[in-house]
This record gives structure tokens, sequence and C-alpha cells, in this order.
């Protein structure tokens, strides 16, 4: 065990008297889920806290939200983190970047991998292809200002179908589009899609995330703690165990 797990389990020991194994509970939306589901692994391997991680699409994370269900962690886009610090949802100065998510591209089960090993040979494929699907969020975002890039927007113009919400893999296995473009950890392993490869070079901007502490946390102090490990040097491979990056930083 790395020196810094032995630490963090000896502080998080030291944050109650009685023992017993404390219980944290951490939403996340789609973008940053694979990430976190291997940091709470990891985080409970460490200090046999149990973690409990609940998925949460856009109407029940606001249900819960707007009913202060139990949680102690939030996981998803800064954005998102502080609009929850304004609303005083999440308490203000834990807004923490922990990840990073690159773009990639599947296609559907058995197709033809195509080459996108490079940018000329991107943009070929992205113009070859019969239509190209990716979602509205900061994935979607970011392969559009590609497309932009390569100066092909009004030749795509007819074949983008935005997705209108769950992975962009899920509609491409359904065969809703022939090529589909979304964070490379959301691509991977979705039943009946393959996935081809990370977007070459600078147009692969990756989506960042962030963490931040619930008000309505009972277990803020071991919360804290998990926050420290999210972005603690063992935090890095779990991070790419779910094809994910540490965010960079300053």
């Amino acid at each position: 065990m790395k020196m810094y797990s032995i630490a963090l389990a000896a502080g998080v020991l030291a944050l109650g008297s009685t023992g017993q194994a404390a219980e944290l509970w951490i939403m996340t939306g789609m973008g940053p889920s694979t990430g976190v589901y291997e940091l709470a692994a990891g985080f409970e391997k460490a200090t046999k806290n149990k973690v409990t991680v609940t998925f949460e699409t856009g109407p029940s994370l606001e249900q819960k939200l707007q009913s202060n269900a139990p949680a102690d962690l939030i996981a998803g886009g800064p954005e998102q983190i502080e609009d929850l610090i304004k609303k005083g949802k999440v308490v203000a100065g834990t807004h923490t970047p922990f990840g990073l998510a690159g773009l990639g591209v599947s296609v559907k089960a058995g197709a033809p991998r195509p080459d996108i090993s490079t940018v000329d040979a991107y943009k070929a494929v992205l113009l070859a292809a019969k239509s190209v699907g990716y979602s509205r969020g900061c994935s979607g975002t970011h392969t559009a200002e590609g497309i932009e890039k390569l100066g092909i927007a009004e030749q795509m113009k007819a074949k983008i179908k935005l997705t209108g919400g769950g992975p962009v893999a899920e509609y491409l296995a359904k065969g809703d589009f022939e090529l589909g473009i979304q964070q490379t950890n959301v691509l991977v392993g979705i039943p009946g899609t393959d996935y081809v490869g990370p977007l070459p070079g600078a147009l692969n901007k990756p989506c960042p995330f962030s963490v931040g502490l619930m008000a309505s946390s009972k277990q803020q102090d071991l919360a804290r703690e998990m926050i420290k490990f999210m972005t603690s040097p063992d935090a890095i491979s779990l991070l790419q165990k779910g094809h994910m990056e540490p965010a960079k930083r300053s």
C-alpha cells in the first residue's frame, strides 16, 4: 500500500472514536461516472468505510436536490457545481476539479473501424460518413467546435444527429447513426458498439469534472477526506481504470 493510503486510512480512522465504519453517499451524472465508481472502490479499500455511488440523470437529480435527499458529495461538470453552490446545495469553497475525460469515436458492432489516427484522416472519415451522432453536453460542444475548426461545419450540418440524453453509444447500437462521438469513458464497453479510438491531436479537447461537498452531508469530515483522496496520487490509476485522467493542477 502506498504511503498516502496509509496516512489517509490513519486520518480517517481518527475522525471517529467508535471504531465503526461510516458510509458515504456520492451522486454522479453520466460524465464522470466511470471515474467516480473506481475512486469510490479505492477509498473503500483504503479506509474500510462504505461508499455508495448513485447514478443520477437530470430529472432524478433535480428531484433529489429539491427534496434534500441524503448525499455527501456530488460529482459533475464545473458549471453544475458552481450553480449548486449559488443555490446553497453545495458548501462554498469545496468545489474541487478531479478528472478529465477525453473524446473518442465508436461504430456499430461489426462495422469497419475507420482510421482516425490523424486530423486529416478524421476529417476524411467525417466527410465520408452518412451520419454522425453526439450529445448536447460538454463532449458535444467540443465535438462541434472541432468540426468548425476543420472547416467542414456546413458540409456536416445535414449529417449531424444530436442525442436527447444517455450514452451516445446506446443510440449508435440501435443504428440511429453511423459514427458516435462522446467521451471515451462512456463509449467503451457499451453492448452493440465497437470503440474505434480517441480523437486526434488538439481536436481531443477533454471534458472537466469536479466534486463538491453537499450542504446536507451528515459525514462532512469523511466527505472532505474523500475529496482529498480524489485528487491524490493514488487517484491517478483509478481514474485511468475508468478511462479518465486526473484534472490538471495550476
